[in-house]
């Protein structure tokens, strides 16, 4: 048997193998969410995040690509009306896979995959970079250059002022006197 491109072969055979990854991935559009072992889950999840970018594309070679895999159409339909839409503006990770722990009678390790169909929130984009783009349109010869200096700046007031105390001159020990003597030395040596 020839061995997998990537991670363990699940089932006898690679025919098998993909039976059972569009299987489960049929059941992930279904439910939304389903509970394997980790060793299953790892493998569907690239299988399911392809089929959800074909759904994404949205057009009939799309869908004859994802039929291919899942021959179910209500399934395939499922997927192309109604999970695609809400995962249309994120890009990638529509997986999530969330320990259990481990089966009663074998002691695999169980987990739970479910798509991931929360609305994305958007990055905040630091106000450095967008202040420096912005403040640096392009230049004409003709216009007179204006320094970013002279551009007025909004200054944050503060009622209160923190002032600290003298520190008192501590008294020299006779240990840190040999210390400053060597170093002293060390560099009379080294010129």
């Amino acid at each position: 048997m020839p061995t997998p491109t990537k991670g363990p072969r699940l089932g006898g055979g690679p025919a098998h193998e993909r039976l059972l990854l569009a299987n489960l991935a049929a059941a992930l559009f279904t439910h939304k969410s389903i509970k394997t072992t980790e060793t299953k889950a790892k493998r569907l999840r690239p299988v399911a995040e392809r089929l959800i970018t074909f759904a994404k594309r949205g057009d009939l070679h799309a869908r004859r690509r994802v039929l291919a895999t899942i021959g179910d159409k209500s399934v395939v339909h499922e997927l192309f009306t109604e999970i695609a839409p809400l995962v249309a503006e994120r890009e990638g990770g529509y997986t999530r896979i969330t320990k259990l722990g481990f089966r009663k009678g074998d002691n695999a390790s169980m987990v739970q995959i479910e798509l991931v169909l929360e609305p994305v929130t958007p990055k905040v984009r630091s106000t450095r970079a967008t202040s420096s783009a912005a403040a640096a349109p392009a230049v004409s010869v003709d216009e007179p250059v204006v320094a970013e200096a002279d551009a007025e700046v909004p200054v944050e007031e503060t009622d209160t002022v923190e002032t600290s105390e003298p520190i008192a001159d501590e008294a020299p020990s006779t240990e840190a006197a040999e210390v400053e003597a060597d170093a002293a030395e060390k560099a009379d040596d080294a010129k």
